[in-house]
């Protein structure tokens, strides 16, 4: 049967017609100019109501995906709620099943929506797909959903994709209506899956504020011609409603996460490049919704020191070692101000805190939310300067802040009081068999920092490693702690850059962190930073480039196949100027190209040109190009590249088949060794016919100079996606037009 889930919503009161929203608007700021690292923020607004519309984005009756249509299922009647209690106060409601507006070509809803006037001044292309806005431009997309996103169990997915059948459903589009659970108001609400259509009912009821709710985030909320992207670039007061959604996204792809983590960092995208986010309880009270299976306890990691640039390698260990156990949010110290650390109220959320802090004071209202958090028993994870966060050298904190003088032996049980030279090596050894030494290696390793003196440690401590300079007695460098307020505490003093280069020290933090929270210490545990990142999952990779350079050395040496791949978006303008559309690069000879998962053929001759006809293209949407390279050319593997790539499907005009049979004359031999796109920009170019006796002076052309994706291997689905470009391929290697162009 089709699962639904129906659950008991809280108590929640109808809202009165005209009753303001009051919101609060979270986002990300960065610490400074080109930092990286971000400031979460808040801010308050009210929103009144006949100013404000609620876009519910393709909350499908059906989905390909069975654990997509559950968690739907779960937090629809939640949804159904809120838009009940919207409405009532005079919110407008926008229905957009995407595809589905037959099932409603009769519905009064629909035909409201249809008769309303499109505007004379429509936004330039509303109605499109927007895969990137421009503040987006220099953000790595965090997740990889370039499978589809599903994240089914194998023999479930194939028993529910049989279900569909016998339903009468196409099983990779199964979506016919909106979800039941998800009810419309025939006198009030508005249907439509059109852009110019849902932004003319935007203007012509003064609508600035919009909030964006459904499925999926990372794809139809971001990226439908309603969604999120279009909202924020044409000027709306656009926000995403966080736990009223959900992603595409499946935990054995990169960066190898919990799904809920999946959604988590997409929403940290959001906040960061796109819009502001809330939740439900700001407009039904209750709590924020948070699915049944979403167990993640939440860990806050504090940093604010200037030694040791972890906040540079704690972002990292965290993304590849703590994304399938823990929800993970940053608070950092303010760039400007070192005795501020804002955002530090989010601890008032937290489950476990890791700590990354040297002497820092802090306004009383800021430290009063650690002392709040330990004092509840909670688990406290340090790091190398954390011995001395609130501590300071014969100094008393200046008016209005406060420090922790018995911060070390309260809180992790040590005792430091220096540190031994820096030109002086530490080895670190292992000792006894906590469970916190899971998967350890037995054999010593160099510390990448100063031994910190730490001895003697309180009572209630255990030490697990030990670490010793010459001439000099051993000192404790990692051990637990059980604190007076019941609270469990885990500390090294290792933590230096060059530590988190260290497999050992990894596995150490990572078992410690867990061993805190309570939680079972995995037993897999993968090194993040290896070659084998580039088998696993696609990577950035800069164009043009070495790989070499391009992995920070990785891939040095390495001698077999790789593939690049992107994305270009083509404006719709440009197709009546496109009889052939060519893609050249410099080295004289790279293999395999591939537009859409269809090989293009190709000459060479001092470049390479691969071509394709209109009508391979998606004008105004996005193109999967997709590039196959050999490291190491072998004389005994050329061929007559024409004959075996060229594909007679791929253009049904005899004029068009001419003119590519012309270009593909002039296939060269090539001497080179060396095929990786290191030189040179490749470039898209636009011929008419007769531009072709002129092949330097193309009618249009595009730069694909930037960040690809990169994978090694010579798997040939690497050409193609599971669902179009639009959907699956990721923001970063977008290439399109300026909009001047």
């Amino acid at each position: 049967m089709i699962p639904v889930f129906l659950l008991a919503a809280s108590a929640m009161s109808i809202a009165a017609d005209g009753d303001a929203l009051e919101l609060t608007l979270r986002s990300r700021t960065e610490t400074a100019e080109g930092a990286g690292r971000y400031h979460t923020v808040t801010h308050d607004e009210t929103w009144e109501p006949e100013q404000t519309a609620i876009i519910v984005c393709d909350v499908w009756d059906l989905h390909h995906c069975l654990n997509a249509v559950r968690r739907a299922e779960e937090f629809a009647p939640r949804l159904n709620e809120l838009l009940k209690d919207a409405r009532e106060r005079g919110v407008t409601i926008i229905h957009a099943p995407s595809d589905c507006m037959d099932a409603y070509a009769d519905h009064p809803a629909r035909k409201r929506a249809m008769n309303v006037p499109l505007v004379a001044d429509l936004p330039e292309d509303i109605e499109l797909w927007c895969s990137r806005i421009p503040a987006e431009e220099a953000a790595v997309y965090p997740i990889d959903q370039s499978d589809g996103g599903e994240d089914d169990d194998p023999e479930e997915h194939a028993r529910w994709a049989a279900k569909l059948e016998s339903l009468g459903r196409n099983p990779n589009a199964p979506w016919k209506a909106q979800s039941i659970l998800i009810e419309i108001d025939a006198e009030r609400d508005f249907i439509s899956d059109k852009g110019d259509e849902v932004w003319s009912i935007l203007a012509s009821r003064g609508i600035d504020n919009v909030i964006l709710s459904g499925v999926h985030t990372n794809m139809c909320v971001l990226g439908r011609p309603f969604g999120l992207r279009q909202m924020a670039k044409n000027g709306k007061n656009v926000v995403l409603l966080r736990d009223m959604t959900d992603t595409m996204y499946n935990p054995e792809r990169w960066p190898y996460v919990s799904h809920f983590t999946g959604t988590d960092l997409i929403i940290e995208h959001i906040e960061k490049f796109v819009c502001p986010t809330i939740t439900s309880d700001q407009i039904i009270g209750g709590e924020a919704f948070r699915f049944e299976n979403d167990k993640r306890p939440h860990l806050v990691v504090v940093v604010a020191e200037d030694e040791y640039k972890t906040e540079e390698s704690l972002p990292d260990f965290a993304r590849d070692y703590l994304g399938k156990g823990f929800r993970v949010s940053f608070v950092f110290g303010n760039e400007e101000e070192r005795n501020d650390i804002p955002g530090l109220e989010v601890l008032d959320d937290a489950d476990a805190m890791l700590i990354s802090v040297r002497r820092r004071v802090l306004p009383h209202e800021q430290m009063a939310h650690i002392r709040q958090f330990i004092e509840a028993g909670k688990p406290v994870i340090g790091i190398r300067t954390a011995s001395h966060a609130f501590v300071l050298r014969n100094e008393s904190p200046p008016e209005g802040y406060a420090d922790w003088p018995g911060w070390d032996p309260q809180i992790f049980g040590g005792n430091y009081t220096n540190h031994y030279g820096n030109d002086l090596t530490a080895t670190i050894r292992r000792d006894g068999d906590h469970p916190i030494l899971t998967g350890v290696p037995d054999e010593e390793f160099e510390a990448g920092g100063s031994l910190y003196k730490v001895a003697p440690l309180e009572k209630g401590t255990t030490p697990i490693m030990y670490g010793r300079v010459e001439g000099q007695p051993e000192e404790p460098v990692a051990w637990t702690f059980h604190r007076d307020d019941g609270g469990r505490s885990f500390y090294t003093s290792l933590g230096h850059v060059d530590d988190f280069k260290q497999a050992a020290f990894l596995r150490m933090l990572t078992n410690g962190i867990y061993w805190a929270a309570g939680l079972e210490i995995p037993e897999e545990f993968t090194v993040a930073g290896t070659i084998d990142d580039y088998r696993r999952h696609w990577m950035p990779m800069e164009v043009p480039g070495t790989w070499e350079e391009g992995s920070g050395g990785v891939l040095a040496g390495y001698e077999g196949p790789a593939w690049y791949r992107c994305v270009v978006r083509m404006p719709k303008e440009w197709h009546a100027q496109a009889d052939i559309v060519a893609f050249r690069f410099d080295p004289p000879s790279i293999g395999k190209v591939y537009l859409n998962g269809v090989k293009l053929p190709g000459c060479w001759a001092g470049f390479s040109e691969f071509y394709a006809t209109r009508k391979l293209i998606n004008w105004g949407d996005a193109n999967l190009l997709a590039v196959r390279v050999e490291r190491q050319h072998d004389p005994s593997r050329e061929r007559d590249r024409r004959a075996e790539e060229t594909d007679d499907s791929e253009s049904s005009n005899p004029q068009a088949n001419s003119e590519l049979d012309r270009l593909s004359e002039n296939e060269g031999r090539s001497s080179s060794n060396y095929f990786a796109l290191t030189a040179g920009v490749p470039q898209l170019r636009i011929f008419e016919y007769e531009d072709l006796d002129n092949p330097n002076e193309p009618t249009k052309s595009l730069r694909l100079e930037g960040t690809w994706q990169f994978r090694i291997g010579d798997d040939p689905s690497f050409a193609t996606l599971p669902l179009p470009a639009r959907f699956a391929a990721s923001t970063d290697v977008v290439f399109e037009p300026a909009a001047e162009e």
